[in-house]
């Protein structure tokens, strides 16, 4: 297809039969990856029942993903620009379908981490085309509406994501939270092949890939991850820790040597020398380790020391991205009018306050006096900070880096979360067994969610000392979608940030 730039081409209209056809890919595509992401942690306890996993196996069904999903973001988003993106989303689609069906087939933990490592890979394929696909295909006029569509329906899947998949473990196994993906990511694939147009930028067909950069971060990831699960309980002169942190170094030295001298890096250093970006990154790095350890041991106290169900897990959660939904645009708008910095800063304690009151979820704890308001009070502070994260992270870099800048982002909060579920359940005292024993569990808890509450205030001062008061209204309209409670858009909603071709 021809650049709509040069042959006056207008592209699709947003109330076409055609984009209907496309948001309906493209929501369904990302809703799936991000679904299976949330609800895992649903699933855990049943998980270990089922599989008799300890707690490191329960780590690693949740990391063992996001490893893959971290360390491979930023290539897959490259390949979709450069070999087209539909293409990628679809390969990506299919990828993680045949994940998934692994995943439910899954005789042991062992064979579970595998396939979930695998999913991560499927799902770093699609997640980068599918905003993508919106900017490149809709006209200049229609991509506002259509992306604030796709970003709202996939706000309506992340809250119902818990429900269902909590109904799921429940009424029958936590191996149908899997299968449901199969059926899904054969409607996906019947729509993209059908209604989705090809895009690709044309700028990138010759740059070289920065695949050995990918492969080293991936390394590194690997190596730090495996040495901060296993360190605490085999110990940290334990050859096999001691090897892991050995690739990790090794890896990291030369992910950094390559991307000095690639011609087309993953990270380039231009980005990292400029003070905002690097500041809203490591505020981002904070925050969402923060989020990390709290989603990874919130379902287990819910289930092991309260007594709830799957289900009962999943609807406790549901305030959380209801607020979320509701409010996180609002925060941009506030950002626009007052500049990020401020509510960057009252955003991360007010959710810092929610992390704290999470001590008072203990044994006899009810739902109405004790979890929903620190649930709520969280989920308010969070609606303050992200999108004004999210703003700073796009005003920081040059329009001709705004979708590398925000995938970049994106990376790090999934990395932030990749080592808070590897450290904070050790370093609160959380071992083996003990997620399955309600009294070690309720005071580990405790010590993990306050080591939570001070990683989110940390972020708010350092939002506070480092990220300017100054107002970007375009960045912060660029801010105002997001597609989950954990996650800031991949690329810039900006009308000429892709192309059709």
């Amino acid at each position: 297809m021809a650049d709509p730039a040069a042959t006056g081409a207008p592209g699709v209209a947003y109330a076409s039969p055609q984009g209907r056809w496309i948001l309906a890919a493209t929501v369904l595509g990302t809703g799936m990856a991000f679904l299976d992401a949330t609800v895992v942690g649903i699933a855990l306890p049943a998980i270990g029942r089922d599989l008799d996993a300890d707690l490191d196996d329960l780590q690693w069904t949740v990391n063992a993903y996001t490893l893959t999903l971290a360390g491979f973001l930023l290539l897959g988003g490259a390949l979709g620009d450069r070999y087209g993106r539909r293409r990628i989303f679809l390969i990506g689609v299919a990828w993680f379908a045949v994940a998934s069906l692994l995943c439910t087939a899954a005789p042991n933990v062992e064979a579970l981490v595998a396939a979930r490592a695998l999913q991560g890979v499927g799902a770093a394929l699609l997640t980068p085309g599918s905003l993508a696909l919106i900017e490149a295909s809709f006209r200049r006029d229609d991509r506002g509406a259509a992306i604030g569509a796709w970003s709202g329906l996939g706000g309506v899947a992340g809250a119902l994501g818990p429900f269902v998949g909590g109904w799921l473990i429940g009424a029958a196994s936590w191996r149908l939270i899997f299968l449901i993906n199969v059926p899904l990511a054969a409607v996906v694939i019947w729509i993209a092949l059908r209604h989705v147009p090809e895009s690709l930028d044309p700028s990138r067909r010759d740059r070289p890939l920065d695949v050995t950069g990918a492969v080293l971060a991936a390394l590194a990831l690997a190596g730090a991850t495996f040495a901060l699960t296993d360190g605490p309980e085999r110990g940290w002169g334990d050859a096999r820790v001691v090897a892991s942190l050995a690739i990790c170094a090794a890896a990291l030295v030369g992910f950094v040597l390559v991307e000095r001298r690639a011609a087309d890096p993953l990270v380039p250093g231009r980005l990292l020398r400029i003070r905002e970006f690097a500041s809203a990154n490591l505020v981002t790095l904070l925050v969402y380790a923060a989020l990390g350890g709290v989603f990874f041991l919130l379902p287990l106290q819910l289930q092991t020391v309260l007594g709830y169900s799957a289900l009962e897990a999943g609807v406790a959660l549901l305030p959380m991205t209801i607020v979320m939904l509701l409010l996180s645009a609002r925060g941009g708008r506030l950002a626009a009018r007052i500049g990020p910095r401020l509510p960057m800063t009252v955003g991360s304690l007010v959710a810092a306050g929610g992390i704290l009151l999470l001590t008072r979820v203990g044994p006899g704890a009810g739902y109405v006096t004790e979890v929903l308001p620190a649930v709520t009070l969280l989920a308010l502070g969070l609606a303050g900070t992200v999108a004004p994260l999210t703003t700073t992270v796009l005003a920081a870099a040059d329009d001709a880096d705004a979708g590398l800048a925000s995938a970049i982002n994106n990376t790090v909060a999934r990395v932030a979360g990749l080592l808070a579920v590897a450290v904070i359940p050790t370093a609160a005292g959380l071992m083996s067994g003990d997620y399955l024993d309600p009294a070690a569990l309720d005071e580990a808890f405790d010590r993990g969610v306050v080591l939570a509450a001070v990683l989110t205030a940390a972020g708010g001062l350092l939002a506070f000392v480092t990220i300017s008061g100054d107002t970007d209204r375009d960045a912060v309209d660029d801010a105002t979608h997001h597609c989950s409670i954990d996650a800031t858009p991949l690329r810039p909603t900006r009308p000429d940030a892709a192309r059709r071709v």
